[in-house]
């Protein structure tokens, strides 16, 4: 159990630094005088973050967790402490992408290493500790990071520093509980390193992702965004072709793909990871512009959402571990999450709060169906020598589908959002009640001294004169919060209308998740843990070596067939999955006394083996024939 907890704690730094820094990065800004630099402190760090988690997945299947786990903790906790004493904004994002490097490895091993100690059955019920983890600090970032960025001085230090150096003390912790409860049994296995998968990797996310967060102040068609999108598209080509040559010891092997288990479930985190990011940023937007909340107030807002991931995290892992049912989570999981995306797409300016929240768990309880059942599956799907490179790959095309509908989603509605306000303002300049307001701030001196809001005031009164004072809405939206109710409620009303389209969109997306997540095969958990099943295989492979020489069939020293399938077959894949891509459908692989037993040569047994698997792919009922073989074919 002292386990568990060291990887939570790991886990809780790389989620609570997603969170907490979002809700200070404008008192950062403000403070080393760089605020129009911010976006490059997010943008380092989810490059490097996002480049290195494949990195650990497949290190960590070839040399070990645990170094890289440790690793992944000292890295974090030293950009971590290097950022809390960073003197300019440039200085800063390069300490993030220090962090960042650190955090790849935090959440995507922690994952893979309880794939290592749990069965897939037994591991739905953990897996739910960790997405409650997650969802936890969505709130707890920002209520955190808020605190720090209102203090002045804590202890000697500007109170925004405390965001990053917190991470310090905890990360020591996480350390310490790891390197003393973490010892797993590792065989090393020789591969190749893919140096060039790395860099042709590196070439292709680079730009894109920069591009992703740069872009809507670039202009998507400015010739800096089209430079990142040739040059990105160039490097994913090279990176493909490089993975191809590479074959199994590639960072991310091509061959999984042909496993239909695989290819849907990732498929559908890239979209649920768009739909998610992309909720959980619009969100608290609303909150802070529609209903006038702070960060820590809109923090504690989104509660229902997060009670919702817990709730059917939870639910779904304790059914799961009971009954081996989990194929169906997924999908009920985008059903829900497209009703509540629906849902939130007619909220608007004066919608109660209650409703909204309501809303927001409905959110949530699709979140939490999906998040860990899609990682089960994946590692499921493959041999338990390969599932660090399976979780770091769910992982990575999940933060790639979220890269992907932030950008898409925030370009909507700050693309749409100034329409709407015009709408709505001249719909209430007509009003008498909005005319007495603006007479009144005119006068307002209290007002007056608010040069932004004032601005505004004034340019609402003579549009021609001072008309571009309503521009700053869109660069600093807090000043809608210090104009008076019947001036600020077409601004909030406006933005209301233009979040409205961008959760009809996110529905669109979720819909299409449900649609991806029908063709997902039937799936059996594997009763093993990884560690047991590799332990498993290698006996077995290693006895039917020896029958096999004993047989005569086999020349002394190389492995039979069904040396790789008792393998596979302990781990939940066959030959033929790997051939046809059965996703995980398996056949059992006989063992070379049944095989001899039944009059025919390995090839032979091994080739009819692939046959029924394509057929029952193809929805034939085709059943082994020999009876007592049947069992394994169901």
């Amino acid at each position: 159990m002292r386990i568990l907890y060291g990887l939570l704690m790991g886990m809780f730094l790389a989620a609570l630094d997603q969170t907490i820094v979002s809700t200070a990065i404008r008192t950062i800004g403000d403070d080393l005088h760089g605020l129009s630099a911010q976006a490059w402190v997010t943008t380092a760090y989810l490059i490097t973050s996002t480049i290195a988690t494949p990195l650990y997945g497949k290190l960590s299947d070839m040399f070990g967790r645990r170094p890289f786990y440790l690793f992944a903790i000292v890295t974090f906790i030293i950009g971590s402490l290097a950022c809390s004493f960073a003197d300019t904004m440039y200085q800063l994002a390069a300490f993030r992408a220090i962090q960042g490097i650190g955090a790849g490895g935090l959440m995507s091993l922690a994952l893979a290493i309880i794939g290592d100690i749990l069965p897939p059955r037994e591991r739905a019920k953990y897996q739910g500790y960790f997405l409650a983890v997650f969802g936890t600090t969505s709130v707890l970032g920002p209520v955190i990071g808020g605190f720090f960025a209102e203090q002045s001085s804590i202890l000697g230090l500007t109170g925004w520093r405390w965001v990053f150096l917190i991470n310090v003390p905890l990360g020591i912790v996480a350390f310490m509980l790891v390197a003393r409860t973490l010892h797993l049994h590792h065989e090393r296995r020789e591969a190749r390193v893919d140096y060039l998968g790395a860099a042709a990797l590196v070439i292709g996310l680079v730009p894109l992702l920069t591009v992703a967060e740069q872009g809507r102040t670039w202009g998507w068609d400015s010739t800096k965004s089209i430079a990142c999108f040739v040059i990105g598209i160039i490097g994913i080509l090279l990176f493909i072709a490089v993975e191809a040559r590479m074959k199994d010891d590639a960072l991310i092997p091509l061959r999984i793909f042909k496993s239909r288990a695989i290819s849907v479930t990732i498929v559908g985190s890239i979209i649920i990871g768009m739909a998610m990011f992309g909720a959980m940023m619009m969100l608290p937007l609303y909150m802070q512009i529609v209903h006038g909340a702070s960060p820590m107030k809109s923090g504690l807002m989104m509660l229902p959402l997060v009670l919702g991931m817990m709730s059917a995290s939870i639910i779904s892992g304790q059914i799961t571990a009971r009954t081996g049912v989990i194929r169906i989570f997924p999908i009920i999981g985008t059903a829900l999450l497209s009703i509540g995306m629906f849902a939130l797409s007619h909220i608007t300016a004066d919608s109660e709060l209650w409703v909204v929240m309501a809303f927001m768990l409905l959110v949530g309880l699709g979140l939490g169906n999906c998040m860990q059942a899609l990682t089960l599956i994946v590692q499921n799907a493959v041999s338990p020598r390969e599932i660090g490179m399976a979780t770091s790959s769910a992982t990575f095309f999940r933060q790639m589908g979220g890269t992907i509908g932030v950008a898409v989603f925030l370009s909507m509605l700050f693309s749409t959002v100034g329409d709407r306000i015009k709408e709505n303002m001249t719909a209430a300049a007509a009003t008498p009640e909005f005319k007495q307001a603006l007479q009144t701030a005119l006068g307002d001196k209290t007002l007056m001294a608010d040069k932004e809001a004032y601005g505004i005031v004034q340019g609402l009164a003579n549009p021609k004169g001072g008309g571009g004072a309503l521009n700053s809405v869109s660069e600093d939206s807090s000043v809608i919060s210090r104009l008076p109710k019947a001036i600020a409620h077409p601004f909030e009303a406006g933005f209301a209308d233009a979040m409205d389209h961008v959760f009809l969109t996110a529905m669109g997306i979720s819909v299409l998740g449900f649609l991806v997540l029908l063709l997902l095969p039937k799936i059996e958990l594997r009763t093993q843990s990884g560690m047991a099943a590799a332990a498993a295989a290698k006996s077995k492979a290693e006895g039917e070596a020896a029958a096999g020489a004993s047989v005569g069939g086999v020349d002394e020293g190389e492995a039979p067939a069904t040396t790789r399938a008792a393998e596979d077959h302990v781990s939940g894949t066959s030959p033929a999955e790997e051939v046809v891509g059965t996703g995980s459908a398996w056949c059992a692989a006989p063992t070379m006394e049944e095989i001899a037993a039944d009059g025919q040569p390995v090839p032979e047994a091994v080739h009819d083996a692939e046959v029924r698997v394509e057929l029952r792919e193809q929805g034939e009922d085709v059943a082994h024939k020999t009876p007592r073989h049947r069992r394994s074919d169901d």
